[in-house]
């Protein structure tokens, strides 16, 4: 079996990145679909971002703040408001 490997996003130590995945999944659900990320969950979601295959591209212009939105078959998800006002979509599964 493979061992765990720490993360740590935003200050926050992980024990695996299963914790992780969790983690953010439960920041995810406790949002409503067109409600803006608060403050304390910002700094999570732009290290996460960071951590992003593509994180230029969803990054743009640049991150002004991340709002849930709706996604495909009545789920939701984290999307980027870039400073230019333009929006992209994002998986935290592919983050981590």
């Amino acid at each position: 079996m493979a061992k765990a490997i720490p993360l740590q996003l935003a200050g926050r130590d992980f024990a695996k990145k299963g914790d992780a995945l969790l983690h953010v999944r439960a920041r995810l659900q406790s949002y409503s679909p067109g409600q803006r990320v608060a403050d304390e969950d910002e700094a999570l979601l732009r290290a996460l971002l960071a951590r992003h295959p593509d994180s230029a591209c969803k990054t743009g212009s640049g991150v002004d703040h991340f709002m849930v939105r709706s996604a495909d078959y009545g789920t939701k998800c984290f999307w980027v408001v870039r400073t230019d006002g333009s929006t992209e979509r994002f998986s935290y599964k592919e983050c981590l």
